[in-house]
């Protein structure tokens, strides 16, 4: 089964406002461009991974990341990240309406193409399944078969929250890239720990000098 992947990404202007603590506004719009391109650019380049459809109201995000080779969205419910979501695996299948799609975060820079393959295809077992991220409160993954509807309920405590709608959350060990979003700067810290893609490294560099 090869699945089509739903990214949200808000106006970057707006994104990672988490990570203010760390790195300025400018860097921290940059931070949050360089997490989406490395997510995709790895998601595009896993196995089980048809295409990537990126949710965007972010112009330049949406150049970037359609030269990439992801099919941009346009956010056109403009009514935060679930409708956003929704609305695209909605656009996904009016042309193809039996293929298996997956949301999967945008700020995911260490990730790996062959664990995100180990759970797609530990996914393609349920009807709908999800990953919880690596504080365990949130969800980096939701996915939802043939024949089933997304229905995404990302924000807080959405690793409670989707197991509560009947998603099955996937147990599975050493997909840590899968796992590690990034909200803080403990997080940004974890996955470069993990090693991250070449334009977070070329941009968390430019953080690390700056620190210095």
């Amino acid at each position: 089964m090869q699945w089509t992947l739903v990214v949200p990404l808000k106006p970057l202007a707006r994104a990672k406002s988490r990570l203010s603590d760390t790195a300025a506004d400018g860097l921290r719009t940059g931070l949050a461009l360089a997490f989406a391109l490395d997510t995709v650019a790895a998601a595009l380049a896993c196995p089980a991974v048809k295409d990537v459809a990126v949710v965007t109201g972010d112009a330049l995000a949406g150049r970037e990341l359609g030269a990439l080779g992801a099919h941009i969205v346009a956010d056109e419910p403009g009514g935060g990240l679930n409708a956003a979501l929704a609305h695209a695996a909605a656009v996904v299948r009016t042309s193809r309406p039996e293929t298996p799609v997956a949301a999967l975060n945008a700020d995911l820079p260490a990730l790996r193409p062959l664990e995100l393959a180990r759970v797609l295809d530990a996914a393609a077992e349920f009807p709908r399944a999800f990953l919880p991220d690596a504080a365990k409160i949130g969800t980096t993954l939701l996915t939802a078969s043939p024949g089933h509807e997304l229905r995404p309920a990302f924000g807080t405590d959405s690793r409670a929250r989707h197991r509560t709608a009947g998603a099955v959350e996937l147990l599975l060990d050493a997909v840590d890239s899968v796992r590690q979003d990034v909200d803080t700067g403990a997080d940004l810290r974890a996955a470069l720990a993990l090693g991250v893609g070449p334009r977070t490294a070329a941009t968390a560099a430019r953080l690390l000098i700056k620190e210095q």
